[in-house]
């Protein structure tokens, strides 16, 4: 019994020694920003999201849903909006850093452009957090189909890599996916900020189809990016190069997965239509029953 105990107290200290030699490596341009230090915070507010994506159902099983349509626009829209500034932030500084988009190292500079960058990046990895409320907005509405495991392991996971992210690597090749997902956010929110306003306005939101599409072709060339950076021994951290590969490919298998079952199984009038982000928006089933109902006909014979 004493050698397991001394030996999971070594596994103990090891361990506590290697984070510590870690933490030698951060970044000090983020040292002492907003919930960058420790993991801690990040850490519990992923554990508190968890813990009301698994009591939230439960609470509103036996409730009427939230309507929220006074909260849903501005949310929306503000999101929008922050995603923009993150994004039109990364091209400006990376534009006149001339930032290569195939590798770039992360280099501990404090030109101005450079914390422009690191700037953007801490905001990208903080609005991760407010993406939270997305999943809130499913269960406040009653629409726990959209709970998902692809949903629930998107949000949590983000929020904890770009926190390594804001740790580790604020600038460098850490802008373009940044500034890349920003761009899709921004389409993404919003369509629900606009569509919100009932169908006078979202009879002329013509994009909403495109948006799954445009998130595989995202992870499709950050796989390859990643791919590309060990192969051609990109300055980056190494183990970042795998984590991004892995991290890809289980989003590619997931929202592939996903793209099969509401394209190919179900027609391409539920793709086109479907609810992609966010909890805001109605599916294409809830808005078209009866052309669905008439789909299903039809498919029998």
């Amino acid at each position: 019994m004493t050698s397991v105990i001394n030996s999971t107290t070594n596994y103990v200290e090891q361990a506590y020694d290697f984070y510590i030699w870690t933490l030698s490596l951060a970044d000090q341009r983020t040292k002492g920003w907003p919930l960058v230090d420790s993991p801690v915070p990040t850490l519990i507010y992923i554990g508190i999201y968890l813990f009301l994506v698994w009591i939230g159902p439960k609470y509103m099983k036996h409730r009427p849903p939230f309507r929220l349509k006074w909260l849903l626009v501005p949310y929306n829209l503000f999101m929008a909006g922050l995603n923009a500034y993150i994004a039109v932030q990364l091209l400006i500084a990376s534009t006149r850093l001339s930032y290569s988009y195939i590798c770039e190292p992360c280099r501990q500079r404090y030109h101005p452009d450079e914390l422009q960058i690191t700037n953007a990046v801490w905001w990208y990895y903080f609005s991760k957090l407010l993406e939270f409320c997305d999943t809130f907005f499913f269960i406040l509405r009653k629409k726990d189909q959209q709970l998902t495991f692809l949903h629930v392991y998107h949000h949590s996971t983000m929020f904890f890599l770009w926190w390594i992210g804001i740790k580790w690597v604020p600038s460098g090749s850490s802008f373009l996916p940044a500034m890349v997902n920003s761009g899709i956010h921004v389409l993404m929110y919003s369509y629900y900020g606009l569509s919100a306003f009932g169908p006078a306005v979202s009879k002329y939101l013509w994009w909403k189809k495109y948006l799954t599409i445009l998130q595989l072709i995202q992870f499709t060339t950050a796989l390859i990016l990643g791919v590309n950076g060990i192969r051609t021994g990109c300055d980056f951290p190494l183990w970042m190069h795998y984590t991004l590969i892995i991290y890809m490919l289980s989003f590619i298998v997931l929202f592939g997965n996903f793209y099969v079952k509401a394209y190919m199984d179900k027609g391409s009038q539920v793709f086109f239509g479907m609810d992609v982000g966010c909890g805001q928006g109605s599916t294409y089933l809830e808005n078209n029953k009866n052309i669905y109902n008439n789909y299903l006909k039809e498919k029998q014979y």
